[in-house]
Parts: C-alpha cells; structure tokens; sequence
C-alpha cells in the first residue's frame, strides 16, 4: 500500500511544483539525468550480479525488442493507409515502439511484487528498451525525419552510456561469480532507491494535456496499440503458446504494457517528428496506462 501512495504522491508532486512554478521550467531533465545515469546503472549494479541466469531471462529481455519491431510493422502500414505524414508514422513508432520500464514500470511493479521483481525489471529495461532504443529507435529517428546516423556513431553513443556501462559491468561480475563487497552494495542500493521518487517526480512535472485538433487519429492508433494490442499479443504468445507461468513471466507481461516513454518521445522530438503528438502520447498515456494496466493485472489474477 505505501509504494502505491507513493507513486500517487510523487506523480501529483511533480506536477503541483510545476504548476506552481516552484520547479524550475527544465528541472525535469536534471532529474532524469539522475536516474538514468546514477540512480538506474546503481540498480544494475545491485540486483543483475544476483540474477541466476537462465533461460527465464529471455522474456523480460525480448518484450522491448518485440515492441519496436511489431510497432515498425504496424505503423508503416497503417501510415500508408491513412496517408499520415512520414513525420506523424515516425512520431507514433517511437512512442509507441518503447514502453516506460523505468520511470513508471519501476515503480509500479515494485509495488506489485516488491523488491524481487526489480530483478526482472532491469533485465527489461537495460538490454531490453535500452540497446533497443539506442539501435533501432536511433535508426527510426532518423529515417523518419531524413537524417543518417552511421553504424559506428550509434555504437559510440551505446558503449559511453553509463547504464550500459554498469550494465556490462554487473553482467561480467554475474557471469564470473564475483562478490560485490557488503559496504559497495549498501551504497548500490541506496542510490537505486532514489529511482522511484525522482523518476515519478520528473514524469509528473511532465504531464501535458493539450488541444487534440487533428492529432486524434494517430494518438488513438498508438496508445490502442501500446496499451492494448501489443500486451494482448504478449499475453497470448507467453502464456497460451510458450505456456509460461510465474514471477517472471507476469512481470514481463505487464512492462509490455507500460505507458510510452519518455526517453524515446524526447527523441523524436529532437528530430522533429511531431512534437505535440509525441507530448500528447506521454501526457494522456501515461494517466490511461494506470487503468489499463490495472485492467491487465485483474486478466493475470482472473486466469492463474
């Protein structure tokens, strides 16, 4: 009960101090800056070298990947058919391609299965929405919006990242069996517990609701297809199909879906694509995720 008042409380925080221009007009981005680099490569650091690795890790891992490419598939279709803009078809890929595995998925899964499911949570969000970003969401970027990146500048940007840097770190410390000493761990964890406050504090100084005009074709197509569409595909193909059950799967049902992110809206934004439809997408999708998300977990509980 007490991580769910603070997810209400922290999301109404950041959007009263915003509101109240008590936070600064871009101190989101100090915020995330935070999370991203210190607070999510320190929960790396804690919890991937405790992981047993096996062949469970594939599911939380494969649900981002799965994303983006069904979303590439989707959308370019049916950007073709309703005759969108390129830059509206790239705006609705990038936020509905990536799921929030963070800043919202953090928090309400540690709500749901307390500290045990963060296990699961970084195996989605660091070589799941992270590389996949980093790759594909760079490359559909800039397609959509006429621009080139080369090979090596994508993988320069990845290997000086400093989650997947304490990423690789945690994997190589897993992998060699290597004891984190007790006093580093303290600290690990400590800095990973600023993730969620600080995360759901940027995401509410963050929420805009604005005029629809002609943006409500495309923002229906691409929260129907983050929040409904593509978790009913992972329900299927998980539990019916590949007959999974358990933590693991559960929790990997529930991050595909998660609300668009955030990360993947402001880059599209920074190559053009739309950026009051990618502002709509985060702002009414992130409020409707928590319904919808609710109206998943009641499927997960009805059926095992």
């Amino acid at each position: 009960m007490s991580n769910l008042i603070l997810l209400f409380l922290c999301l109404f925080l950041g959007y009263f101090l915003k509101k109240t221009k008590f936070f600064p007009e871009n101190g989101h981005v100090a915020l995330n800056a935070f999370v991203v680099n210190i607070s999510l490569s320190a929960l790396s650091l804690y919890y991937i070298p405790k992981i047993i690795l096996s062949y469970e890790v594939i599911f939380p891992v494969a649900v981002p990947w799965l994303n983006i490419f069904l979303a590439v598939v989707f959308f370019s279709f049916l950007g073709k058919k309703m005759k969108w803009p390129k830059v509206v078809t790239g705006a609705v890929i990038m936020c509905a391609g990536f799921g929030n595995t963070s800043f919202v998925g953090i928090p309400l899964i540690q709500s749901i299965f307390g500290e045990s499911g963060l296990k699961t949570v970084m195996l989605a969000d660091q070589p799941g929405s992270f590389v996949a970003l980093s790759t594909v969401g760079i490359t559909v970027a800039n397609f959509y919006s006429g621009g080139k990146s080369s090979i090596s500048e994508i993988l320069n940007k990845i290997i000086r990242f400093p989650p997947f840097i304490a990423f690789s770190l945690a994997v190589f410390l897993n992998i060699f069996s290597i004891e984190v000493p007790r006093d580093l761990d303290d600290v690990f964890i400590k800095l990973g517990a600023t993730t969620v406050p600080l995360a759901l504090v940027s995401v509410g100084s963050q929420l805009k609701w604005q005029k629809l005009d002609g943006d409500t074709q495309p923002l229906f197509w691409g929260l129907l297809f983050k929040l409904i569409l593509f978790p009913a595909l992972i329900f299927v193909l998980y539990f019916v199909i590949l007959k999974q059950r358990g933590e693991t799967a559960e929790i990997s049902f529930l991050e595909s879906a998660m609300a668009p992110m955030i990360t993947a809206s402001i880059i599209a934004v920074s190559h053009k694509l739309e950026p009051k439809l990618c502002n709509l997408m985060i702002g009414v999708g992130i409020p409707l995720s928590l319904f919808t998300l609710a109206f998943w977990y009641l499927v997960l509980r009805l059926c095992f």
